[in-house]
């Protein structure tokens, strides 16, 4: 989170059958006038036996100990076989967001959008890449397939963006307003407003039945638990640390826990999700900020933006096993993996420039100068049969 997220917050009141139908999700770019750019309406999956206690219209969960299942080295969908590999990099000063070949690590091109852009988001069909322009109120279509800016949809207060796991609904985290904001996934129409008592709704995950998610909420130093299909707010806890501040939010391969960073704990909170009892702290490094899993589940990197470290923690020993540091330091934030599961992509987020790290060896590979206030970087395409939003959360 930047410094002027902060002040202003302060200000406020401190499997196959899947994938064809993915591929059947329409065809073009071209839009009515109440239709966003670029994004088509999900076609829902039939629900099969395996699904029947899961969220209703989810695709079938590929495997009950894994939801990373459908994100291994290369697996793309249809839909994204042929988009050219990019990272995109919103820089929340510059209002711009960069974009940079991973090939080359070079940056082709800058692409303008609205005021204080934080993440680069995958819709849930895998067609648009939605800029969050947080104090533009606005979210900017980009084309994945072209690489071009569409028409901006009016949307106050974007600081965050996820999609039910049915593909209904897009959920904006609207931070400074203390609302979840049920959008249709296709139009951005409002569908309900969520009203929090919570400050600063930031990240969130999904269960592995999708029927509810866990937020954090960075400012008030709160989790939340919601229903997904009911759109209600279940369950609330504050977290036993004063000064608390949760970030990213990420689910365990098995479903069992959440994994909460926590940027003053310098640390991840580890909760049960289903029994929403009380969490405990796995200490990682200053200012702990971004949880990414490798591309065989096994892994879970965590960017340490205080002290420019990740750490790695193994699922299966359930315990930090190294701490790779950034050669001068550096500010690592929000990022994703590369869909060969070899590079770990992460922003700078005070230095203005980007970190490719390897993930065999903890190297650095480069590092990119990019615009001011580099946040929520996309790498993409990733593998992964639909998206539940932010950097790049898929299943």
């Amino acid at each position: 989170m930047h410094p002027t997220h902060a002040a202003r917050a302060l200000t406020a009141g401190c499997a196959l059958a899947a994938l064809t139908l993915l591929s059947a999700c329409g065809g073009g770019t071209q839009h009515r006038n109440d239709e966003a750019y670029g994004s088509d309406a999900p076609v829902r999956p039939p629900v099969n036996r395996l699904q029947a206690d899961g969220l209703p219209g989810m695709p079938p969960v590929l495997d009950p100990t894994d939801v990373y299942a459908a994100d291994r080295p290369g697996r793309l969908s249809p839909v994204v076989k042929d988009f050219p590999s990019r990272v995109y990099v919103p820089n929340t000063n510059s209002d711009t967001v960069t974009v940079i070949d991973p090939k080359t690590y070079e940056v082709i091109e800058t692409i303008p959008v609205g005021r204080q852009p934080q993440h680069v988001v995958p819709s849930w069909d895998l067609k648009t890449l939605w800029v969050n322009n947080d104090r533009g109120n606005s979210l900017t279509p980009i084309d994945p397939s072209t690489g071009k800016a569409g028409r901006p949809v009016d949307v106050h207060d974007p600081y965050n963006l996820y999609f039910t796991p049915n593909g209904r609904y897009a959920i904006v985290m609207a931070s400074l307003d203390r609302e979840l904001v049920f959008r249709d996934a296709h139009t951005m129409k409002k569908a309900k407003t969520v009203h929090v008592t919570c400050a600063g709704v930031n990240h969130a995950d999904f269960s592995l039945d999708g029927r509810y998610f866990i937020v954090s909420c960075e400012f008030s130093g709160e989790l939340l638990k919601v229903d997904t299909e009911k759109m209600k707010v279940i369950d609330q806890q504050k977290l036993p640390l004063h000064g608390a501040m949760p970030q990213d939010v990420k689910v365990s391969p098995d479903g069992k826990r959440f994994y909460v960073a926590d940027m003053m704990a310098g640390g991840v909170w580890i909760l049960d999700g289903d029994t929403f009892g009380r969490p405990r702290l796995l200490t990682t490094g200053a200012g702990c900020h971004g949880l990414y899993v490798s591309r065989d589940s096994r892994e879970m990197y965590i960017s340490n933006r205080g002290e420019g470290t990740i750490s790695i923690f193994d699922f299966t020993q359930n315990r930090l096993t190294a701490k790779w540091h950034l050669p001068g330091g550096g500010s690592p934030d929000m990022g994703g993996v590369s869909a060969d599961g070899k590079v770990l992509w992460l922003s700078g987020r005070y230095d203005s420039e980007v970190y490719a790290i390897d993930t065999r060896t903890g190297t650095e590979l480069a590092r990119i100068p990019v615009g001011s206030g580099p946040h929520g970087l996309a790498v993409y395409p990733q593998p992964g049969r639909y998206s539940l939003g932010h950097t790049g959360v898929f299943r």
